[in-house]
C-alpha cells in the first residue's frame, strides 16, 4: 500500500509503515510541508496514496471519494506512544484498506 503522511504526524511513522512493507512518504519529504490541505489532498489523489492525518478537514476534502483517508483520532503523542497506540489497531486498519475501504476512522 502507498501512504502519504500529513504534517501533524511524525516522519518516523513513515519508517514504521515501511517496516511493514508499505510505501510511505511524509509531506516534508515531498516538499508539501507548507502546502495547503487542498494541495495535499490533490497529491494523495494523483498518486493513489492513502492519506494519513489527524486533520478533520480531509473528511470533506476527500469527497467525492478523491482518495483513501486514514483518519487517526489520537491526541498528540511521542513517536513511541503513537506506535504503541497503532499496534493493536493495525491489523484491523490494514484489513479495511486492503478490502477497499476508502475512509477509515481510528479512535
Amino acid at each position: 500500500m502507498k501512504f502519504l503522511v500529513d504534517a501533524q504526524l511524525p516522519p518516523a511513522l513513515c519508517s514504521w509503515l515501511r517496516e511493514r512493507g508499505h510505501d510511505a512518504i511524509h509531506v516534508f519529504e515531498c516538499g508539501l510541508i507548507a502546502a495547503s490541505d487542498e494541495d495535499i489532498a490533490s497529491r494523495a489523489g494523483e498518486t493513489g496514496s492513502v492519506l494519513v492525518s489527524k486533520d478533520e478537514d480531509f473528511v470533506t476534502l476527500r469527497l467525492p471519494d478523491r482518495f483513501a483517508f486514514l483518519w487517526l483520532r489520537c491526541g498528540n503523542a511521542t513517536n513511541a506512544a503513537l506506535v504503541a497506540w497503532l499496534m493493536p489497531r493495525w491489523e484491523r486498519i490494514e484489513s479495511a484498506l486492503n478490502s477497499g475501504e476508502r475512509f477509515v476512522e481510528v479512535r
